[in-house]
């Protein structure tokens, strides 16, 4: 059961992210250099008109501020939602909540490419479309989150969950090839087919998702040790729910589900008391305002800086992608290992700048150091962000001072993910508004948020390292395990 609930959240939530790809991907399209095309026989436009091919209302000189805008219409609305999509996501049966969340994504994805076979040239269809689309995306982060966590204990979390977050990649791949086999021709196609796919899938989550162990008769895991076994003070910062070293062990439940009252939900103040919780988004704002930066922006900076075509373009993006699910199981790996998760993203996070500043003076000149700089980019920019949104969301949402409410874990989840989406809503509006004065703008404003991302965590990070020096100090007297 467990291995099928994996596979079966790690397919949802690519379907998710595999809808939201191709507007990267069609960008370049939307807007192109036509003075080298063909020009139909019943063409009207000025013959000094050079974008006569390009897509209304985006054929102006201000095609990035109004892509930008497109893009941000969708990222305001999934910031906003989140926040209310956890709370709900607490209160409703997630199998419905989901395959709902997933239909209708389906359905606003496909509405956007039918403009094209609909002839829409009005800039607030598409931005509406956008808008709807990122309130229901909302349903699936909370809701995937929440159902591993209700199957899965805390040992070897990070790696676990470190593979199953390559979900985000992989939806980013797909949705880039699928949306790459049509953007030359009938563009609308590449939304029209994955929003068909992720509407499928939400039919296939209702009739196959299980929500808890104990609807099959199965025992729910734990996620902490028995605090009458614990000889530390679990007041200790070696304690704390991401740099414990004796809690990182996956115990399956001795005894059968305890019959009792039904906990309440967590209160919104109640889940960002938990400690933890503000310093861990306010990180993500920020390296989710980079990761999403280059999601929404990498294939038009390959196409109008390397010069590829546009499925060209779009099929190179996919290297970071890539490097992000290698990241992501990288640093699930060592946080696991060392039981630092904020000493992980921080390190993660400082290597990222400089190669950043390398992959855009340098990774343009040639096939083989843009692929190159594209994995490592994508190896050190996702890894921190996979990390926070799985790993450190389940470990907050079951901290030890909730006494095993596992109500907590879609709200501490939501607030986690809806601050790291403030900033994916910053990243792709301020590098529409930026790029025009010049690539290498985009690229300091990138590299400024990822060092603001470092900094949010430097509290943590001596928290861990204290603990790590009194674990050594006291791994005599630890048990073995």
């Amino acid at each position: 059961f467990r291995g099928f609930i994996l596979l079966l959240t790690f397919l949802i939530y690519a379907c998710y992210h595999m809808s939201r790809k191709p507007i990267s991907i069609v960008k370049s399209r939307l807007h192109q250099n036509c003075s080298e095309m063909v020009r139909p026989v019943n063409d009207t436009h000025d013959l000094n008109d050079t974008t006569w091919c390009s897509w209304s209302p985006f054929d102006k000189d201000d095609y990035k501020e109004l892509l930008g805008a497109v893009d941000n219409a969708f990222l305001v609305a999934y910031a906003i939602g989140m926040f209310i999509s956890g709370i709900f996501g607490e209160r409703l049966p997630l199998r419905y909540y989901l395959s709902a969340g997933m239909v209708l994504s389906g359905l606003f994805t496909s509405l956007f490419g039918l403009g094209y076979f609909w002839n829409i040239h009005m800039l607030w269809y598409f931005v509406l479309i956008q808008i709807c689309n990122g309130l229901v995306q909302t349903t699936g982060w909370p809701s995937v989150v929440t159902c591993v966590g209700n199957w899965f204990g805390k040992g070897k979390r990070g790696f676990i969950m470190g593979i199953w977050n390559s979900h985000t990649s992989v939806g980013n791949i797909l949705g880039s090839l699928i949306a790459g086999v049509w953007v030359n021709q009938h563009w609308g196609l590449s939304f029209i087919v994955p929003g068909i796919i992720t509407a499928i899938m939400g039919v296939i989550t209702f009739l196959f998702l299980i929500e808890y162990p104990e609807d099959v008769d199965c025992t729910p895991p734990r996620h902490h040790d028995d605090p009458e076994k614990e000889q530390d003070n679990p007041e200790d910062p070696v304690n704390s729910p991401y740099s414990s070293r004796e809690s990182n062990v996956d115990i399956a439940a001795s005894s059968s589900k305890e019959q009792g009252p039904e906990p309440e939900a967590i209160s919104f103040l109640g889940a960002l008391r938990i400690p933890g919780v503000i310093e861990f988004s306010l990180c993500l704002l920020f390296a989710k305002l980079v990761s999403y930066t280059f999601l929404y922006w990498l294939p038009l900076y390959i196409f109008n800086v390397a010069h590829f075509s546009a499925k060209e373009a779009g099929d190179l993006s996919t290297l970071f992608d890539v490097g992000g699910i290698i990241g992501g199981i990288m640093a699930g790996l060592i946080s696991d290992y060392t039981n630092s998760r904020a000493t992980t993203c921080c390190i993660m996070l400082i290597l990222a700048a400089p190669m950043m500043f390398l992959y855009n003076y340098i990774g343009q000149n040639g096939i083989t150091s843009s692929i190159v700089m594209l994995i490592i980019c994508g190896v050190l920019v996702n890894g921190p962000y996979a990390l926070i949104t799985t790993a450190v969301s389940a470990d907050l949402g079951t901290h030890e001072s909730l006494k095993g409410n596992a109500k907590a874990l879609s709200t501490v989840t939501a607030i986690i993910d809806g601050t790291g989406s403030i900033g994916a809503a910053l990243g792709p509006l301020l590098a529409g508004l930026i790029s025009p004065t010049g690539w290498n703008n985009v690229f300091y404003m990138l590299i400024s948020a990822d060092v603001l991302a470092c900094l949010l965590l430097c509290r943590l990070v001596y928290k861990e390292i204290l603990a790590w020096k009194t674990a050594c100090g006291r791994s005599s007297g630890y048990k073995q395990i």
